[in-house]
């Protein structure tokens, strides 16, 4: 198969789908690639590292996506590039499409079949694809919360750690998993006192465990979100409900009494985000105010350490892109019901539940559409 590699043109966007050794991977399996020129040059992977791993490189994405049967992108298609996709070709990406009608509608008239990274589950449970970004993202969350809380970005003026005779500022993590772990290791380490909120107790039972009475776990209802919230410094949103919107866990009223010159985080922007007063931002312009309460809810936040964000995502991803490469996007499938949970659109199809559900489109099952 030929498997192509376009430039990823999102705002501030420099991560690539394929690094030099999984394209070599692909090469090694008798396959064909097609790295749109400079695409990993943001992150010092230049053309002639791709040449030499077997790539050939294409001028300009249109012919990567004319060529290619397999695109391989880290974000979602913008709307240019959705219009240069074609029936029954395989696109292989993140999606994130509850939260974004314009985009679903667009993979939909395109008529290719679309795999998500973030809904392909792994033999042992959970979101593998997912889980390398969640954990950067999580371990960036405390790093942005805590720089938004220097008064030069117009925080209250609080160092997390505290000093000798100064108390530590207070983080609350609105989820136990992948996010809310990294995040909480991060707040641990510099020494803040960290509240984490889940609702799986034997998650809690988990962390509590490994962290002891460095942490407090509480299970998370309106009353203990409410109470943590206004009492913290820098609050971390990372709850996910895989392949649907996020829950609104913070109302407006709350954000209105949190501590003025308090940092919130979102990192569930990406489907929606789990505060009522958040809306996406980028890295060029992180932040805003809502009240005197900062929110920093970049959409992209793995984007700002692309390299590392790159390779960790390709450690997850070359599975799955061999095996489609190798059986096409039928068989891979219908050989591993876990790859087969990433299907969202095909052919025309919204072939998963909370997608369908979400933005009101019939629900074709992934089984149907592969028979």
């Amino acid at each position: 198969m030929l498997v192509g590699v376009p430039k990823e043109i999102k705002n501030q966007e420099s991560r690539v789908g394929l690094t030099p050794a999984s394209v070599r991977e692909l090469i090694l399996r008798g396959h064909q690639v097609l790295v749109q020129k400079n695409a990993g040059l943001g992150i010092g992977l230049s053309d002639a590292m791709y040449e030499a791993a077997g790539a050939t490189i294409a001028e300009t994405a249109e012919e990567v996506f004319r060529r290619a049967g397999l695109i391989v992108k880290v974000k979602e298609p913008q709307p240019q590039e959705c219009a240069l996709l074609r029936p029954g070709q395989i696109l292989y990406t993140y999606l994130h499409l509850a939260p974004d009608p314009g985009q679903t509608a667009a993979l939909l008239k395109s008529g290719a079949v679309c795999i998500a990274y973030e809904t392909i589950t792994g033999h042992g449970g959970g979101l593998p694809l997912l889980a390398p970004m969640s954990e950067v993202a999580g371990r960036m969350a405390i790093q942005a919360g805590a720089a938004h809380l220097e008064k030069s970005k117009g925080g209250m003026g609080l160092l997390l750690g505290g000093v000798p005779g100064v108390a530590p500022g207070h983080v609350a993590i609105l989820g136990g998993g992948v996010v809310g772990t990294h995040a909480l290791q991060m707040a641990v380490g510099i020494g803040a006192r960290v509240t984490v909120l889940d609702k799986n107790v034997d998650r809690l039972r988990q962390l509590d465990l490994v962290f002891g009475n460095r942490i407090v776990t509480q299970y998370s209802n309106a009353q203990s979100i409410e109470e943590a919230v206004l009492d913290a410094d820098l609050v971390v949103g990372g709850v996910l409900v895989p392949g649907a919107t996020a829950p609104k866990l913070v109302t407006a009223a709350m954000i209105a009494r949190m501590k003025p010159g308090a940092v919130v985080v979102d990192v569930a922007i990406d489907q929606g985000g789990c505060f009522e007063t958040s809306r996406a931002t980028t890295h060029a312009e992180p932040t805003y105010l809502v009240g005197d309460v900062i929110h920093y809810c970049v959409a992209n936040m793995p984007g700002a350490v692309a390299r590392t964000s790159t390779f960790a995502l390709n450690n997850a991803t070359i599975g799955h892109a061999l095996a489609l490469a190798d059986k096409g996007w039928r068989q891979a499938m219908l050989d591993n019901v876990h790859l087969k949970h990433g299907l969202n659109v095909c052919q025309g199809h919204v072939t998963y539940e909370a997608v369908a559900r979400n933005l009101g489109y019939p629900y074709v099952p992934a089984d149907t559409a592969l028979a």
